[in-house]
């Protein structure tokens, strides 16, 4: 089993990392289905998602340990999980499901890299060349005209991914990702509870919109993370961010595929400014690594 110990693990890590990618965009495919179908309202889709991530994530724990041992909740890192959760659900109201994973993608790395910047971390120029074409993929996107998404659900993706940004900074460390990763899922439990009771909009669950939520949390949130992290030792750091690249490709497929969404070219140009300006920073890492810059 995936989540026993990691000398145990016997499935090929490509295919370990590629059932984490197809995962990681399945979250938005579901979030997309659910909402803008309207078949759950997103305070519910994310408090399900969330319960659904926990209780999985303490099943696995508990079948690898014999058991949960004592509570290891860090408060800000569950913060910022509920944080990302509420803002991706919210924002898949508007947002299409290709432009919302390339905004939470790319808010995501963006995030990662200026911490790096303000920790002191140097930059080649192509490093900076790449931050800039990201960036300005982005903000192409968001260019008004017929194609482009709502400022609202871009915003509140973009805080998603900085939020996102901030809890995989603050794990990076973790030395049980798992267990790190349970804890975490546990302790937005009872914000779930408080923002159910304070966010806006009347409650409204489908059965299929319940369905939809505790797949992404059961399956594309919780086993999805316990793939990548078992993936992980066998990547390195260069190649798990450069894996990820292929998460925004893979859901905007999906959105084609089951929401019927359609490819603009506005989105393509986007898509390839800003995976190519951050595959170039992450290339320009490798190089600067291996010559011992």
């Amino acid at each position: 089993m995936l989540i026993l110990k990691r000398e145990r693990v016997s499935v090929h890590p490509l295919i370990l990392t590629c059932l984490a990618m197809f995962a990681f965009a399945a979250n938005s495919v579901l979030c997309r289905l659910a909402l803008g179908g309207e078949l759950v309202d997103p305070a519910s889709y994310t408090s399900i998602r969330l319960i659904s991530g926990a209780v999985v994530l303490a099943v696995l724990l508990s079948l690898r340990s014999g058991g949960l041992k004592r509570p290891a909740i860090n408060g800000t890192s569950s913060a910022a999980l509920f944080l990302y959760a509420v803002c991706f659900s919210f924002a898949y109201i508007d947002l299409n499901t290709a432009s919302g994973a390339l905004i939470l993608f790319g808010s995501v790395q963006l995030t990662m890299i200026g911490f790096g910047i303000w920790s002191g971390e140097r930059l080649t120029a192509i490093a900076w060349s790449g931050v800039i074409m990201a960036a300005s993929g982005l903000i192409y996107l968001l260019l008004p005209g017929a194609d482009a998404p709502s400022l609202t659900g871009a915003v509140l993706m973009a805080v998603a991914g900085l939020a996102w940004g901030i809890y995989s900074l603050r794990g990076k460390s973790s030395a049980d990702p798992t267990m790190a990763t349970t804890w975490n899922f546990i302790g937005t439990v009872p914000l779930t509870l408080l923002a159910g009771a304070l966010l806006p909009g009347a409650v409204h669950i489908t059965t299929a919109g319940l369905l939809l939520a505790v797949l992404a949390g059961g399956f594309a949130s919780a086993v999805g993370y316990i793939i990548w992290y078992s993936a992980l030792p066998y990547l390195g750091p260069s190649r798990a961010a450069t894996v990820q690249l292929s998460v925004p490709i893979i859901a905007a497929f999906g959105g084609i595929l089951f929401v019927g969404e359609p490819l603009t070219l506005q989105l393509i140009i986007a898509g390839l400014a800003t995976l190519g300006g951050i595959a170039m920073v992450i290339n320009s890492k490798r190089v600067a690594i291996r010559e011992g810059a």
